[in-house]
């Protein structure tokens, strides 16, 4: 038997509820009569409009630029007019500027067409990332094309393709991986030739058999000299897919703290984000389209569904047929690294993987108590952060005083809490104690 590989330290095992939508092939949502464009979709500086209000815009023209800083540009999801330069809802900023584009249902969709890339050079396909806006879709939102120019000090030799989708119910990554494997197949070479090595791991958790064998096939079918691709079953564990813990698992290389993985030579993607790579290189088509997984108990139409970016929450609730009485709580992304929001006029963005709606018997509504000094989230973190003593801490008022417990090393994972006796909510903690530390 093949012993499947993993990180050394800490995780968990919650319950993945990926049953629900796993079998759902992507659907497209019809788009909206309005779509609101938020300027900051990536780490960095948010861009700067390049169009004024009311002028008339085509599917996949640039409407934003990063004339400074860290950033990439913002293409129109649509053709239509600018109505409204104003402020959107957001989930971590409660509100962000943005553009809204009231849609021209009558123009003709966009028609990419395929074109050769092999003749183009590293720095010229890097250009095009660039270009067509690409930032990492599986949350954090840094810039794809400063990922692909790692320091010229590290050496690197290896490309690793995040396909772990190791949250609870989400399950837009794994049905890309069915229905899009040739696609993420060539983004990955793309990748390869933009980095001047050969060789690609693809992890995947072994609780995804269909997308092991279906990316297995397509990484033989485009089997070439030039590039080595290999699919690597992983171990199920959270956070499986999170990037130093997935380094580790595959190459036994340990990123040390503060450092980027192309330290240890490796570079990682996710496989939504190189689907999206082939896009802008063999299409030609910017990012402006997401995948998103709508789950839970508390909605009577789940699935996984292709939106504009853009497009309201209110606009795919009622699409699915509202939500029902056993709502209780809407987040964000994950259960365990997302944002629970208490608005549906909130924007979908470039990072935007997923949206759930909780019923009670989801969710752990139980109030939380003092600290019983168990240990438990010491020995559930991947990181070793001691979540236990910055709580408290951040409870005595001393925020400022955690960076000795590692609280930057802490990538909110959501392990701490969920083992957690006395359901305290550590992450809350973690993230106060950040604002506190970084002042």
């Amino acid at each position: 038997m093949t012993t499947l590989l993993t990180f050394p330290k800490g995780g968990v095992h919650p319950p993945d509820a990926k049953q629900l939508t796993a079998d759902c092939p992507i659907e497209v949502i019809p788009t909206p009569d309005e779509l609101e464009i938020i300027l900051g979709q990536h780490i960095g500086a948010p861009c700067t409009p390049t169009v004024d209000k009311r002028a008339t815009v085509t599917e996949g023209e640039m409407i934003g630029e990063v004339k400074k800083g860290l950033g990439v540009p913002l293409h129109a999801p649509v053709a239509g007019t600018i109505k409204l330069m104003g402020m959107s809802g957001h989930p971590m900023r409660v509100k962000a500027p943005s553009m809204t584009i009231k849609v021209d249902h009558d123009a003709p969709a966009n028609e990419y067409t395929r074109s050769d890339w092999s003749d183009k050079d590293g720095k010229e396909l890097l250009s095009l990332v660039h270009g067509a806006g690409l930032v990492g879709i599986g949350g954090a939102g840094f810039p794809t094309h400063v990922k692909l120019s790692p320091p010229p000090s590290d050496t690197i030799d290896t490309l690793i393709l995040n396909g772990a989708e190791c949250e609870p119910y989400i399950t837009s990554d794994y049905r890309q991986m069915l229905e899009m494997s040739d696609e993420i197949i060539e983004g990955a070479k793309i990748i390869l030739k933009i980095l001047g090595i050969k060789n690609c791991c693809i992890g995947i958790e072994s609780n995804k058999p269909e997308a092991i064998k279906a990316m297995s096939a397509a990484a033989a079918k485009g089997a070439s000299p030039a590039f080595d691709i290999k699919v690597i079953p992983l171990q199920v564990k959270y956070p499986q897919g999170s990037e130093k813990q997935l380094i580790q698992s595959i190459t036994g290389r340990k990123v040390k703290g503060f450092a980027l993985p192309s330290s240890v030579g490796v570079v990682v993607h996710n496989v939504a984000t190189t689907r999206a790579i082939y896009d802008a290189i063999v299409l030609g088509k910017p990012l402006y389209e997401k995948i998103v997984t709508i789950s839970g108990l508390g909605i009577n139409k789940v699935g996984n569904f292709r939106v504009k970016v853009g497009t309201k929450i209110s606009d795919i609730v009622d699409y699915c047929g509202g939500v029902n009485s056993k709502l209780s709580k809407i987040i964000m992304g994950g259960p365990m690294m997302g944002f629970n929001i208490s608005s549906l006029d909130i924007p979908i963005t470039k990072t935007t993987s997923a949206i759930l709606f909780l019923s009670a018997e989801e969710i752990d509504t139980t109030p939380h108590s003092n600290c019983i000094r168990c240990g438990w989230c010491l020995e559930a973190c991947p990181m070793g952060v001691e979540a236990k003593e910055i709580a408290i801490h951040v409870e005595a008022g001393k925020g400022e005083d955690t960076s000795q417990f590692g609280v930057f090393e802490c990538f909110e994972c959501g392990c701490c809490a969920y083992v957690c006796p006395a359901k305290r909510p550590l992450v809350q903690f973690m993230r106060l104690a950040k604002m506190k530390a970084k002042r």
